[in-house]
């Protein structure tokens, strides 16, 4: 189905339609993926961003509600792949460092994937003249940033142990 936009709102209300449904998709995945790493500072962080996603889909329903939108009525296809490939990750290798090392690799794409999608939302917000939205969009992308640069840190320790 071809997604058609009149308006830069209609692109931003269904972008934020992708990253309500990327953001619930990965409160399913996290806990899996916490239960699934070896590694305590890696299960630690998969812990932690649990929470700060809750948070995300709380910032974003009070976004859609400023609207006045509903945030349903979209799956986010590129989340739903990033989260078959880390099940492959955690369904096809046996536990181990080398599992936490793709269990990093999976997870900073789903955070490039967020601060890529979140970076534009606020652009978009701001654009729009929703100044709310664009600070409120703009503290996730923050959040986004330190978690990927956090699983940096974490892959310094653990893949030179994987090799």
């Amino acid at each position: 189905m071809t997604m058609r936009y009149h308006t830069l709102n209609d692109l931003y209300v269904s972008l934020l339609r992708d990253l309500y449904s990327a953001e619930q998709q990965l409160l399913i995945a996290l806990p899996v993926m916490a239960q699934s790493a070896v590694t305590p500072k890696l299960k630690e962080g998969f812990e932690l961003h649990l929470t700060q996603t809750q948070e995300h889909v709380k910032r974003l329903e009070k976004i859609f509600s400023g609207l006045g939108e509903s945030p349903l009525g979209k799956v986010s296809g590129a989340m739903l792949g990033l989260v078959r490939e880390g099940n492959e990750i955690i369904t096809g290798n046996e536990p181990g460092i080398v599992r936490d090392a793709a269990l990093i690799m999976a997870a900073q794409r789903v955070e490039h994937l967020e601060i890529a999608s979140y970076g534009t939302a606020a652009t978009y917000a701001g654009l729009l003249g929703e100044e709310k939205a664009a600070k409120l969009l703009e503290t996730t992308l923050k959040e986004e940033e330190e978690t990927d640069q956090q699983l940096t840190v974490v892959a310094s320790a653990i893949n030179p142990k994987a090799v």
